[in-house]
């Protein structure tokens, strides 16, 4: 593309390691992340001394407790103390303040992880707490209501149907019997699933996310420190984020203007858009966000939509996004692709989008 960013310094992902998630994780959010955080270490080999910066992502109200991201540091083993940050948000947010301090050119790595446990609490009370206190979370909408109002207004603006979330939610849990670390899987009768009552309506159970528990940690650094390691990197060519107005009301709930920005934004750094990649790992809980985040991205039939399947098969709120990361690492890890797109959302109705544009080491 004309527009190419000229970045200080190629940023790689060289390991990633995940905890399956689970409808109900009896460890605590530190023991799961001495699993994964462990996990990357091995796969580098990288001496967690040597690692420049650590920042994680997570939220305390899925806890019910304050400052447990405190607690969490226990998992890197923070001692002598480490240069590390926190976002209240979801770890594809950390992965971004990662990418940034690495362009600082003073260190060469960054460990990056979050951790969450719907499990423990309500997840419709919770997720309603990111509403306007004043004129919406008074409404009593829980996040099923306010996914339906999204799923109405796709309905109607003719772009989609009942039938095609069936088919996307079959499909998502057919791709998930491939992967060992999701939640929901199994071959479904479409034609079954719209035999459902509704949950919310227009949305059925198969088209709404699951209750999952799980964490995730990830390695990234310079080209030259992964040269270093002998590991073979998967390069971050782009990434941005961007936001819609919080209110319902004042924005067409059928199209995501921010996602569609994030992608030409990336797209500009990356040199090749959403529509060139193999894969693209989207974070859409519900089917209807999957069809406007095709449609804002401009993702062709050549794509190939959550292999992993997606955030229907598994949905860890705080590591959904960083998951979709690095599931689109996995990808090319893997050879099933050369290029991938990775996207994490924050807010109700995609509110927030941020889109990350992944290539391998020899693209």
């Amino acid at each position: 593309m004309a527009d190419i960013l000229d970045l200080p310094r190629d940023v790689a992902i060289v390991a990633f390691s995940q905890v399956p998630s689970v409808a109900q994780e009896t460890r605590t959010e530190a023991q799961m992340l001495v699993e994964s955080i462990n996990g990357v270490l091995e796969q580098s080999g990288i001496d967690r001394r040597e690692i420049g910066f650590t920042v994680s992502g997570s939220c305390d109200y899925l806890t019910g407790a304050t400052f447990t991201f405190v607690q969490m540091l226990e998992a890197t083993a923070a001692w002598p103390p480490i240069s590390e940050s926190h976002v209240e948000a979801d770890g594809a947010w950390a992965f971004y303040e990662g990418w940034v301090r690495l362009l600082h050119g003073d260190i060469d790595s960054v460990l990056v992880y979050a951790s969450g446990k719907s499990s423990l609490g309500n997840q419709q009370e919770v997720m309603s707490l990111w509403l306007d206190p004043y004129y919406l979370e008074t409404l009593g909408v829980d996040m099923f209501s306010y996914a339906g109002l999204q799923a109405q207004a796709v309905l109607n603006a003719g772009k989609g149907k009942e039938s095609e979330w069936a088919e996307i939610a079959g499909r998502s849990r057919r791709d998930a019997l491939s992967n060992p670390n999701a939640q929901v899987r199994g071959e479904v009768d479409p034609a079954e699933l719209l035999r459902e009552d509704y949950l919310r309506g227009p949305l059925r159970p198969h088209a709404c996310p699951p209750v999952s528990d799980s964490a995730a940690a990830m390695l990234i650094t310079t080209a030259e420190k992964a040269a270093k390691l002998g590991v073979e990197p998967v390069y971050v060519r782009g990434i941005d984020h961007r936001a819609d107005p919080h209110y319902f009301g004042v924005r067409d709930l059928s199209v995501s203007e921010s996602a569609r920005i994030a992608g030409e934004k990336a797209a500009a750094k990356a040199g090749f858009g959403p529509g060139d990649v193999d894969v693209a790992e989207l974070a859409a809980m519900y089917p209807h966000e999957e069809q406007i985040l095709v449609d804002a991205l401009g993702l062709g039939d050549g794509v190939r939509l959550n292999p992993s399947g997606g955030a229907l098969a598994a949905n860890p709120v705080m590591v959904t996004g960083l998951l979709r990361i690095g599931e689109a690492y996995n990808a090319i890890r893997s050879g099933s692709a050369r290029r991938a797109l990775a996207h994490a959302q924050s807010g109700p109705c995609l509110q927030q989008n941020l889109v990350c544009l992944l290539e391998g080491g020899n693209g």
